[in-house]
């Protein structure tokens, strides 16, 4: 849209765009960004309304598909993912079923990551019914990405770090894939955010996010976003949103919104104290493994800490010893930490992937994926380190 922006300096820094990118103020002049509930707009005659149903002329004509608090969130979101344009969706599954809608058809093919997001398999997997098959690929081996390329693949999908265990994707190396194949690289920037790393500055097209997660930061509402060039967002994303009402409400645009202002603040925070909660974990003997970017031991260290900022993130995941009930018994021993599949709030969640987030896929599945029965996944807060340390040391002490 050409709607006025705000007037800010053009080389305004990424810090600056989260609090201060959007829409102009309206003529009352409010200092917060306005909340606009309202499902559709009134027009000042019907020649009007005409040119602007046509889109041949920029105005907000319905909350489906255009909305002034809406326009705010994905103008920000844009701007600090560095990409022309943004849609919002109403969740981040449903920007993934956008971007499949808007750009797919029949006999098209996927290659995705078979570490990803347990529904996000499981979503792609439904496409098969509609003809659009799906190839599941180890994360970090790009020559097996390029090995499962055929002519019809459209999409390359990844998500990096991954959920749960953080293995990390060279995105610069399935960029160059991606365009050696005709296809468009889609990365999920859920657990890093343009906090911590722009995709788009390794070569990736388009850039999906759960809003639920740290862009919103503290559990409150339900939100996705693609971020993408003008072209995409305008001639695919906008005209299947508009059919399919894959929307985000005005409200939940607004408290994600509200959310991005202290979005780099709240990632330099959680990433530090998971970094140092990971470290602890390491040490302590009923734990086999842990699994977090900003550790030395972790397998893509190098290459996190060059696409992340020198930050690991504050997501990490362990395996303790007793497999199934050793994880229960640190999950049912924890007093502070939130026993919930949820994650990037600043309260800490903890969770065992293997019956929540992934548990509708099969064991064949979950084995492929490093996802163990002993894994339990940890979205670090803000809490003191010190009682999240106490909180579980409870369950590790714990005889399984």
């Amino acid at each position: 849209m050409s709607l006025p922006r705000v007037d800010l300096p053009a080389d305004a820094r990424p810090d600056t765009l989260a609090v201060r990118e959007g829409l102009a103020p309206s003529v009352w002049g409010e200092h917060s960004e306005a909340l606009f509930l309202t499902s559709s707009f009134v027009h000042p005659d019907a020649a009007s309304a005409a040119r602007r149903f046509a889109n041949e002329e920029d105005a907000f004509v319905y909350s489906r598909f255009s909305n002034p608090t809406v326009a705010m969130f994905e103008r920000r979101l844009a701007a600090l993912e560095g990409t022309a344009d943004c849609i919002a969706t109403s969740s981040g599954m449903s920007a993934i079923l956008l971007l499949v809608l808007a750009l797919l058809k029949s006999g098209d093919h996927i290659v995705c990551s078979q570490s990803v997001f347990g529904s996000t398999i499981k979503l792609l997997q439904e496409f098969g019914r509609f003809g659009i098959a799906t190839s599941f690929v180890s994360q970090t081996d790009p020559a097996a990405w390029r090995a499962a390329l055929r002519p019809e693949t459209r999409l390359l999908f990844a998500e990096t770090p991954s959920n749960p265990l953080t293995e990390v994707c060279d995105i610069a190396a399935l960029a160059r894939i991606a365009r050696d194949g005709g296809a468009l690289l889609v990365v999920d920037n859920c657990f890093c955010s343009p906090a911590l790393q722009r995709p788009v500055q390794f070569g990736a097209d388009i850039v999906m996010h759960s809003g639920t997660k740290f862009l919103d930061g503290q559990g409150r509402v339900i939100a996705g976003a693609l971020c993408a060039s003008e072209e995409l967002v305008r001639t695919k994303f906008v005209p299947m949103q508009r059919s399919a009402g894959l929307s985000l409400s005005p409200f939940n645009a607004w408290v994600v919104l509200k959310g991005l202002e202290t979005l780099s603040v709240r990632m330099q925070a959680q990433s530090a104290r998971a970094l140092e909660l990971a470290r602890w974990l390491e040490a302590q003997p009923a734990v086999e493994r842990v699994y977090h970017p900003g550790l030395e031991s972790h397998p893509q260290h190098a290459l996190a800490m060059k696409q992340q900022h020198g930050c690991g993130g504050a997501v990490l995941s362990l395996v303790v010893r007793g497999a199934r009930a050793g994880a229960f018994a640190v999950i049912d021993g924890a007093r502070i930490c939130s026993n919930t599949a949820n994650l990037g709030d600043t309260k800490t969640t903890i969770t065992h992937p293997a019956s929540t987030s992934h548990g509708r896929l099969s064991e064949q599945q979950r084995q492929a994926a490093g996802i163990t029965q002993g894994m339990i996944r940890l979205s670090v807060g803000l809490e003191d380190v010190e009682d999240l340390k106490a909180d579980l040391l409870r369950g590790l002490a714990t005889p399984s």
